[in-house]
């Protein structure tokens, strides 16, 4: 018999398994093949291993060779104990089925030993919780450091940028907002509405005063959808919201995201729910340019944040969703037409107030109440109109009184509280308006009627506030030169009562520097020689006497001072004067307002200076004339009455002091001069019938260039003027035949103004003040009138147009001039007058503006002089 038939040594022993293969072998009645004869893996057999006629069957199947495989060390067979015929050695003690090889053991048993086919990559629960719980710690500990590095930065400065808010004189309503890089003015949390927070947070986080400031599962969606490269989602926080407009930059990146989470924790666990919620809605943008909740509850309803209602709070919330769809105005993009928006905005508008119900931000009976979705005010710019201009000047006055250049204050964060009327604004544009159209026809006289101005000023002659201007257009139209502050249109005959007050004031080298009263008569005649303090006739360019002229030819003869203003007469306040003294006429003008760079340049031996050469603005007339008012008293206008920044009051604001300008009587005795002016003199026409007490006087210019009217009451001075000017010369143009009639005077078209305005501006007032008696006052000369004619009573009051033939000189009986005496370069039969005011330099202005352009033209010859007409005026003398 073959070896691998013999039967292997039995166990040592018994057993089942001794006794199995006893009853195997006795059966079969032959001996079984040795272990491993058959090479069978398993090396054992079973009862019907064997077959006659067939193969031998191994015992076992694969399981016992795993086993075995496992007994030999993994799969090896071990090798045969010599001293043992061959048999495999026995399995260490204490190593069972399913032991591991021995050595070191692995901290991370993966891929996992003892496991066989996809149990061996499976891993255990106990290395999924080790995996999990150290990432939840590490997550913790990145968390923890990163929150210790981060800390919150100093707000952008963007996010704090805030435009100057200008408010009208009540304090309260906004009249423009300018400057700055963004339309914002920050507001302290008080001052807003409870309404609007709640509506806010209704709509955007209603969990806001519990949460801990941030929104993982919004953070995560967020950077999903960064990581797909799609646009970011909403799901922030109010408090994430906060962090990204006043901390952070608008990109949108993983490592920006990160820090808003780790700057949201810190600011949530060390800021007020309430100062968040006030700092997101001061930074959030609204639309129509505005940030914040106070420039859009001016841009949209024309209110401070604090007086919003709780329907248009709702509304801001709802814009607050992205404005260019939720703003009923339109926005970008074909999906943004005002009717889309608008349906938008009023379903979210309706939401909102049913979600302030829902999470308990408005009772169900509140909202029961509010069914009309708001009124929104028209879109507009802040500056269009007269809001340009006072705008203007009020930062002018700001930025002097702080201290600042324009620019410096053009970077925002100021609340400037003005001086001026929003009523009386509006009145004064009223009437300039009223008369555009009932006075200029551009179709009708294209060429006319084109490029003519109006000025206006008013101001109050107790304090020097600048009440109401009038300054053109509007920037909105492309007038950008103020016509109220303009320096370039010479006063005329307004000047006057400035050379009557030098007169009572220093009086002349006639009264020894004793007052001169008003009473005093000079001659009156057109054509009389102007003489210098000595007693001799002032020289013309030519050489000649300089004869000034009047407005008419008119034989007035010897005349009051009284009579002469009334009358607007050039030739006594010519030579009046020279016989004060020029440089007191100055003294007295700039004591009472006037700026010395207004005034006219030529030196002081120019009688032209007497009748209103020099170009003061109308705010300084008006200002001037407000000293008369305020009986001597005078007030440098001013136009700002409080400055704040960040709730602070600046210094310097106080309003300005009065300083007697003129002694009380003096002022009462020229407001006397000119009430005769309105009720029996130029401009008796338009105002004398006006109701209330009041003074002014008229002014006109040389070749009718510019008009003027300048009165007061006790409550009121304003100032208008007319002029008309060449943009692209940058020179003024005359008024004659503009409007339809050969010229224009101080007497009407700018009375007309300045009375539909008074009318209406002296009704805030209630019962007008009357002005105080004057008391007689200074010395009369020339008490008795000359034999030389005088005007009746009868005759004519108004300003009269030059007569086609001149009238003789009344100048103490002297001959009637030969023509070559009167044709002295400024006579009406001169076709190219040279001759000026009464010295070589003659009499020059600064010319005027032409309402868009700032160049002041010159009057001068080529040979230095200045030129006039038969009408005197500006050069040879103004009427009224």
């Amino acid at each position: 018999m073959s070896e691998h038939r013999r039967k292997p040594p039995q166990p040592q022993g018994g057993g089942r398994a001794a006794a199995r293969r006893g009853q195997s072998g006795s059966s079969s009645g032959r001996r079984a093949a040795p272990r491993g004869a058959t090479g069978s893996p398993s090396g054992s057999y079973g009862p019907d291993s064997y077959e006659p006629g067939g193969e031998e069957r191994p015992y076992g199947g694969r399981a016992e060779a795993r086993r075995a495989a496992q007994r030999s060390g993994g799969g090896r067979r071990r090798a045969a104990d010599p001293g043992r015929g061959g048999r495999r050695s026995a399995p260490p003690a204490g190593r069972g089925r399913g032991a591991a090889a021995p050595g070191r053991k692995r901290i991370i048993d993966y891929p996992r030993a003892g496991k066989y086919g996809w149990r061996r990559w499976m891993p255990s629960w106990k290395l999924v919780s080790g995996l999990f719980l150290g990432f939840v710690g590490s997550l913790v500990a990145v968390a923890g450091i990163g929150y210790a590095m981060v800390t919150v930065p100093n707000p952008n400065d963007t996010a704090l940028a805030q435009n100057n808010v200008f408010y009208w004189d009540d304090g309260k309503t906004q009249m423009a907002a300018t400057g700055g890089q963004a339309n914002r003015q920050i507001v302290t949390n008080d001052k807003i509405p409870k309404a609007m927070k709640n509506a806010v947070v209704a709509a955007e986080n209603a969990s806001f005063y519990t949460d801990k400031g941030v929104d993982p599962m919004g953070i995560a969606r967020a950077l999903t959808n960064m990581a797909r490269g799609g646009e970011t989602q909403g799901g922030s926080t109010i408090t994430q919201q906060f962090v990204k407009n006043t901390y952070l930059s608008q990109e949108q990146t993983v490592t920006r995201k990160f820090r808003e989470l780790f700057i949201s924790i810190k600011v949530g666990s060390q800021m007020k729910k309430d100062d968040i919620l006030a700092g997101y809605l001061n930074t959030a943008y609204f639309g129509r340019n505005a940030y914040g909740i106070q420039a859009a509850a001016q841009a949209y309803f024309g209110v401070n944040a604090k007086d919003l209602t709780p329907e248009q709070c709702v509304f801001l919330a709802s814009v607050l969703k992205g404005p260019n769809l939720y703003n009923p105005d339109g926005g970008v993009g074909s999906n943004a037409t005002p009717e889309a928006n608008t349906a938008r905005a009023k379903e979210r508008w309706t939401w909102i107030l049913d979600r302030m119900v829902e999470v308990g931000r408005m009772p169900q009976s509140e909202r029961a109440k509010i069914t009309t979705f708001p009124k929104l005010k028209p879109k507009s710019s802040s500056l269009t109109g007269q809001t340009g201009y006072l705008v203007d000047i009020a930062k002018e006055y700001a930025a002097k009184k702080l201290g600042l250049t324009a620019d410096q204050l053009d970077r925002g964060g100021y609340q400037i509280y003005t001086t001026f009327n929003k009523k009386k604004v509006q009145e004064l544009e009223a009437a300039v308006k009223k008369t555009q159209k009932s006075f200029l026809d551009l179709k009708e006289r294209p060429e006319l009627d084109k490029y003519v101005q109006f000025g206006a000023a008013s101001v109050d002659p107790k304090t020097g506030a600048i009440v109401a201007l009038y300054g053109g257009e509007g920037f909105d139209k492309g007038h950008y030169t103020n016509n109220a502050n303009t320096t370039g249109v010479p006063v005329g005959s307004t000047w006057k009562p400035i050379v009557l007050a030098s007169a009572m004031q220093y009086g002349t080298y006639q009264t020894g520097g004793q007052p001169l009263s008003p009473m005093a008569r000079y001659n009156g005649n057109d054509l009389v020689v102007i003489k210098n303090q000595q007693g001799d006739p002032i020289m013309g360019n030519d050489g000649k006497p300089f004869r000034q002229k009047n407005e008419g030819t008119r034989p007035w003869g010897m005349v009051t001072l009284k009579k002469a203003m009334e009358q607007s007469i050039n030739t006594p306040f010519a030579q009046l004067g020279i016989d004060v003294g020029l440089s007191k006429t100055r003294k007295t003008a700039e004591a009472i307002g006037i700026k010395e760079e207004s005034f006219d340049k030529g030196n002081l031996n120019n009688v032209s200076f007497s009748l209103g050469t020099s170009t003061p603005s109308a705010i300084r007339m008006a200002d001037a004339y407000a000293t008369f008012a305020a009986e001597g008293e005078h007030f440098e206008p001013y136009s700002v009455s409080r400055v704040e920044k960040n709730g602070v009051e600046q210094p310097g604001f106080d309003k300005p002091k009065g300083s007697q300008a003129l002694e009380a009587n003096i002022a009462n005795n020229v407001t006397d001069v000119l009430e005769n002016v309105v009720k029996n003199g130029t401009a008796k026409e338009k105002i004398s019938d006006i109701g209330f007490p009041v003074a002014g006087k008229t002014g006109t210019t040389d070749k009718n260039k510019s008009a003027w009217f300048v009165g007061y009451t006790r409550e009121l001075s304003t100032a208008v003027t007319l002029f008309r000017t060449d943009p692209a010369k940058g020179e003024l143009l005359s008024m004659n035949g503009t409007g339809g009639v050969p010229s224009i005077h101080g007497g009407d078209i700018p009375a007309q103004v300045w009375r539909d305005y008074m009318v209406k501006a002296e009704e805030s007032y209630g019962d007008p003040e009357p002005f105080p008696e004057a008391e007689p006052l200074g010395e009369i000369i020339n008490p008795s009138p000359s034999p030389t004619p005088t005007p009746s009573a009868t005759e004519t009051e108004e300003e009269e147009s030059p007569s086609p033939t001149p009238t003789p000189s009344a100048t103490k009986g002297k001959p009637e001039p030969s023509a070559s005496e009167t044709c002295s370069g400024w006579s009406w039969k001169c076709e190219d007058p040279t001759t000026t005011g009464g010295t070589d330099t003659g009499g020059t202005d600064t010319g005027g503006t032409d309402g868009g352009v700032s160049t002041s033209p010159s009057p001068t010859a080529s040979d230095g002089s200045t030129k006039g007409n038969g009408n005197g005026g500006l050069f040879g003398g103004s009427t009224g």
